[in-house]
């Protein structure tokens, strides 16, 4: 079928993420907390499903449910591992659901920045052989498996070194410690041979677990030869165990983000303080102040400008729009020409029509605005329709909530709104009517006529402000 996305059958993905995350000290599972406002184990799916592989299970554990639930939009194939026995046990859990026939390609899921790019690399470098592993050269290595290779020397030439065994840090010999080839645990195998190495791992090590590791060693006893890729950007292999490696990694995300939009043309004013929680789609000539965050879907238009301390969530803004600083907007429409702020507020399911102003402190709600209206200062406008051309005096409310339901304002074209007035919905205000500054009105204004609701002012002789008594 016509753009239908079809499954890759030759590829089946297991991700681990069955770990409590003590390092987190917190109540949620670790591959829950969030990099760019989505769990560290939703990037790790969408790296999956752009590789379109044909499953992906997903290995769960300590706060099972939560994980369950956050993903629960999510095609995917859940299993548990009840108890915590290393790597190896853990894909154990996933393998009635892989075929022989498939390359198993297993990642984890506190691993969030694994590029769809370098996955393909690795795919390609297996080829037709039993495994390959995705591995990295670290200036410092501590922490991680070391990658052992053989030596071979034919007719007095070096030829390339196949990876032997992997040997986990706390297992290796002072000799293996200086290795700087590690392993990123990343990995893609044979369905049959998966399944055939894994009931044959043992636990004899210092943690007393299954590692996934010791399938390499058992490939080269079984004369297997495997290829392995080395990650060009070590950046992509970083898992995250503690709050400190969160924070590092979301800033590279961040930074790559801010390193993509620049080269499609947009100016931040500072890269290092600038946040993508989501994606953004930028015409030409768009400039963005700092500490601008942008979250959701957004689409901008050609030369907008976003003031500092913006927040943008889920917006579509048009042309030539400018957005002063510390706004929020979200859920909205704003077409071409608008200018909104400084301290705006648009809540959802509001759109502002070609050359509206929102000024500052003006929240609007639910609400269209039509062409050339203007709200300009200290103003709440909910559930309201209003016409091209309108002015909204400072101060002024729509009192769209009566304790149980909310109700409509409507205002017809050219109406002039004065300062410090309340409107109780619901409520229709005439085209051309001219409502007087102070009034509160709960009943309809004609058109083209002025309305007003406030008492004939009067000085009263003799009147004393209270004052305490000592």
């Amino acid at each position: 079928m016509k753009g239908k996305i079809m499954s890759n059958k030759q590829l089946q993905v297991i991700i681990l993420a069955a770990g409590k995350g003590t390092r987190m000290y917190s109540s949620m599972p670790k591959v829950l907390h969030e990099l760019a406002g989505k769990p560290l184990v939703q990037h790790v799916v969408d790296s999956a499903k752009a590789l379109n592989a044909e499953s992906i299970s997903l290995v769960y554990g300590h706060g099972g449910e939560q994980v369950k639930n956050k993903l629960d939009d999510e095609t995917l194939i859940w299993c548990e591992q009840k108890e915590q026995l290393g790597t190896g046990h853990a894909v154990q859990q996933a393998v009635e659901a892989i075929n022989d026939t498939s390359n198993v390609l297993i990642l984890y899921g506190d691993v969030p920045l694994l590029s769809k790019d370098t996955l393909e690399k690795l795919l390609k470098a297996k080829d037709k052989q039993a495994l390959a592993l995705l591995t990295a050269n670290l200036d410092n290595p501590a922490g991680y498996g070391r990658i052992v290779r053989n030596s071979e020397n034919k007719d007095n030439s070096i030829v390339e070194k196949k990876v032997e065994k992997i040997v986990e840090e706390k297992d290796a010999s002072e000799a293996i410690k200086k290795i700087t080839e590690v392993n990123s645990g990343v990995m893609v195998v044979n369905g049959d041979k998966l399944k055939q190495w894994l009931a044959k791992i043992g636990n004899n090590n210092v943690q007393g677990e299954y590692y996934l590791t010791d399938l390499i060693e058992l490939a080269v006893k079984e004369g297997e030869t495997g290829n392995s890729y080395i990650v060009e950007d070590n950046k992509e292999i970083e898992g995250i165990n503690n709050k400190i490696q969160l924070a590092d990694l979301e800033r590279e995300y961040q930074k790559r983000q801010a390193v993509n939009l620049m080269t499609k043309g947009v100016t931040l004013r500072d890269p290092l303080r600038f946040d993508l929680r989501g994606e953004i789609e930028t015409g030409q000539d768009v400039s963005i102040d700092i500490n601008v965050i942008i979250e959701g879907q957004c689409k901008i238009g050609n030369n907008v400008k976003i003031g500092a301390n913006t927040i943008l969530k889920d917006m579509t803004i048009g042309d030539n729009v400018e957005i002063l600083e510390n706004c929020i907007l979200e859920k909205s429409i704003v077409s071409n020409g608008c200018l909104i702020g400084p301290f705006a507020r648009l809540r959802p399911d509001t759109q502002l029509d070609e050359n509206a102003k929102v000024g500052n402190f003006v929240e609007i709600k639910k609400s269209h605005i039509a062409k050339g209206s203007k709200v300009s200062h200290l103003s709440y406008i909910g559930d309201t329709e209003m016409g091209e051309n309108v002015n909204i005096g400072a101060g002024t409310i729509t009192c769209n909530y009566d304790g149980a339901y909310k109700h409509v304002t409507k205002i017809g074209d050219n109406a002039f709104i004065g300062s410090n007035t309340a409107l109780v919905a619901p409520i229709e205000i005439g085209s051309g009517a001219t409502i007087g500054a102070g009034s509160t009105l709960n009943k309809n204004a004609e058109a083209d006529k002025l309305t007003f609701s406030r008492a004939a002012q009067k000085t009263i002789d003799g009147w004393k402000r209270p004052t305490k008594i000592k």
